[in-house]
């Protein structure tokens, strides 16, 4: 049995846990190795970047930056959490308002240090990265547009790192990019529907408070229909191996999406559109597996 001390330790790390959201680090994590292995660098040994010192100080500086941009957003979110999301927010409450923000700088600070390892220039592209964080969650959350457009830059930036390590300029790289933006800005415009209650009484600017439901609809339709041709393209004009399979599914996902985006009034519909991009994402990330099942035994 755990003793009284050792249950509230244990409570404050799930808390700390849900507000850096680990879950999403570690997705992270794998998805900038899965894509150096398969795509950045697939003309490189298995070992070489395996074991790439600076490759996994970058990784570690992305999981270091991204934690304390949650725990920023959280620290201005907080009252709007509270209505969107009760259940989490009483869970991250567990654990000071004093205490994450120390821990967001300790972050940062080590997100710094271990860019450093690598070079001045990553020193500079994290220290960018990390303010670029903190004005989103200050300033620009609250912009109708503008608030989507960089939360989802923001989210496939730690992926601009390692693609201006290995210096990889191939088409494909750009087309794969395309497809991953437009579904998380799919994903960004979901979650503003989906917490329009707290974004209201809160006063944030999103683009279904000021616009509406209808028009952010058809925004959402517009970029389902512009993911056609990122996926033309890969399925077509590039070799990706098996991972045609993905693309397949999520066009047929996509379309139920959309079957489903058309009928959604409430919260709970918005949140069953909300995770079937959230399950598009994370099975393309896990299906950069199938651009070369062979890989291990060719590469190592």
């Amino acid at each position: 049995m755990l003793s009284r001390r050792q249950k509230h330790i244990l409570l404050k790390f799930f808390s700390m846990f849900s507000v850096v959201r680990g879950y999403n680090i570690l997705i992270v994590v794998i998805a900038q190795y899965l894509t150096s292995i398969y795509i950045l660098a697939h003309d490189k040994p298995l070992k070489q970047v395996l074991f790439d010192v600076n490759l996994f100080m970058l990784v570690l500086a992305s999981s270091a930056t991204i934690a304390g941009g949650y725990i920023i957003n959280n620290f201005y979110d907080s009252e709007k959490d509270l209505i969107n999301k009760p259940i989490k927010s009483r869970l991250d409450k567990l654990v000071s308002q004093n205490t994450k923000l120390s821990f967001y700088f300790v972050l940062n600070f080590t997100a710094v240090v271990m860019a450093s390892y690598v070079s001045f220039n990553a020193v500079v592209f994290f220290s960018i990265y990390i303010f670029a964080i903190w004005f989103y969650s200050h300033k620009l959350k609250r912009m109708p547009f503008i608030g989507n457009l960089t939360s989802a830059v923001l989210t496939i930036t730690p992926f601009f790192a390692i693609f201006l390590y290995y210096k990889n300029f191939e088409t494909v790289i750009f087309v794969h990019a395309i497809f991953l933006f437009l579904i998380i800005s799919m994903r960004e415009l979901t979650k503003d529907l989906e917490n329009m209650k707290g974004d209201l009484l809160q006063n944030y600017k999103t683009i279904p408070i000021v616009y509406g439901q209808k028009v952010s609809k058809i925004m959402l339709t517009a970029l389902s229909v512009l993911t056609i041709i990122p996926t033309y393209l890969l399925l077509y004009k590039f070799d990706v191996g098996h991972m045609n399979n993905f693309f397949y599914g999520s066009t047929v996902l996509l379309v139920v999406f959309l079957v489903i985006l058309w009928k959604s009034k409430t919260k709970t519909h918005y949140l069953i559109l909300h995770n079937i991009l959230k399950f598009i994402i994370l099975t393309g990330v896990f299906s950069i597996l199938l651009i070369d099942v062979s890989v291990i035994l060719n590469r190592i």
